[in-house]
């Protein structure tokens, strides 16, 4: 008798999702009596009145490691318990359709569920998990905030095209001694700025984790020029915040999304520049969903498969409520619960990498 797997991807997308979902594919075509099936839109395949699933297959998932996104699609709204549903005047609600989930998983005789997605889409996993659907999840994040794990597929792929980018920037702002702010994504963790300011050269970054003060990012500033010709550049997260603390974005405007939307802070930055009458040109560039696409370094494409054939080896060995896990040198799992108990952030007077950037001359506005 087959056996079957249902694969979700949900939250933003991510490189590296193609590569496990491969992975997941091609280790479970070894055993003969598995079938995987992918839930398009996250769970909003399986919760929609229009079930849209479909099976993977080997030819299905062939070449799919080098490839960018998710070939069965992701949304960071909905779910199964806060699900869209229009109304019939034009407005919107949100009900919970977790029960229709489990009786459609039921009656499709899916045996389990993988759920590859970041600290949202785990804490999807542990409320099913808690009704007895049987899941697996595989941590998915750019912003390699999971503290259960070493890293997060994605995260080596996101410090690579923001320092490629970053590295373009340099030359421009020496060729017009200009001050450059680029703003890169993490929300809450600053990892990606500063890994990207450490291999990018930058004079100044700005995390989350350290709150800066605009007069100390003066004074790093001014010590780039000399009679007028110099320049500056500097990396700056999405989460990071000034001494007054407040975080720069707008309120979610979708139904079913409860997400702050980060962004704006490097043009906040440069008004305060601005107003300590800071003469330098300054110019801001966001990266943002460039940080998420395109083909995942060869790092990103080999965590990604590990995690893939683990998850569904956690199937097969029925080690259900989860979640994959890279603990140097070992692919390995810790509960779902634990796995989401405490972001990984960073913590400056113990990280290295912090210790590291600031002892070769880079500021943190601190």
């Amino acid at each position: 008798m087959q056996k079957k797997i249902l694969v979700a991807t949900g939250g933003g997308d991510c490189p590296g999702l193609n590569a496990v979902i491969r992975g997941i594919v091609k280790r479970a075509a070894q055993e003969k009596d598995w079938q995987v099936y992918g839930c398009i839109e996250s769970f909003n395949g399986i919760l929609k009145d229009n079930i849209e699933i479909i099976e993977l297959t080997e030819r299905t998932v062939s070449g799919l490691h080098i490839k960018g996104g998710t070939i069965i699609k992701t949304t960071n709204r909905g779910g199964p318990f806060h699900f869209p549903v229009k109304q019939s005047d034009g407005s919107w609600i949100t009900e919970d359709r977790s029960e229709l989930m489990k009786k459609r998983l039921e009656n499709m005789g899916i045996d389990a569920v993988i759920n590859i997605g970041g600290d949202g889409s785990q804490r999807i996993s542990l409320q099913l998990a808690s009704m007895g659907i049987k899941v697996v999840g595989v941590p998915k994040t750019i912003d390699n905030d999971l503290s259960s794990t070493d890293f997060t597929f994605g995260f080596q792929t996101a410090v690579q095209i923001a320092t490629e980018a970053f590295d373009k920037l340099v030359t421009t702002a020496e060729s017009h001694n200009r001050i450059f702010i680029m703003e890169v994504m993490g929300r809450d963790a600053g990892w990606i700025a500063l890994h990207t300011a450490i291999a990018g050269g930058a004079e100044v970054c700005l995390i989350p984790e350290i709150a800066y003060d605009p007069y100390k990012i003066l004074e790093r500033i001014e010590s780039r020029y000399k009679h007028g010709e110099g320049f500056c550049n500097i990396v700056i997260a999405e989460g990071a915040k000034a001494l007054d603390g407040q975080i720069t974005g707008a309120a979610p405007s979708s139904i079913g999304d409860e997400h702050v939307k980060l962004g704006g802070v490097g043009y906040k930055l440069q008004q305060e520049l601005k107003a300590l009458a800071v003469e330098h040109d300054i110019r801001v560039t966001v990266l943002g969903h460039l940080q998420r696409g395109g083909t995942p370094t060869a790092y990103d494409r080999i965590l990604a498969t590990a995690f893939g054939v683990k998850a569904f080896e956690l199937v097969k060995e029925k080690q259900f409520n989860s979640m994959v896990i890279y603990r140097h040198p070992h692919i390995s799992s810790v509960p779902i619960k634990q796995a989401i108990a405490k972001p990984n952030l960073i913590e400056p007077d113990k990280n290295y990498f912090v210790h590291a950037a600031k002892s070769i001359g880079i500021s943190f506005g601190d």
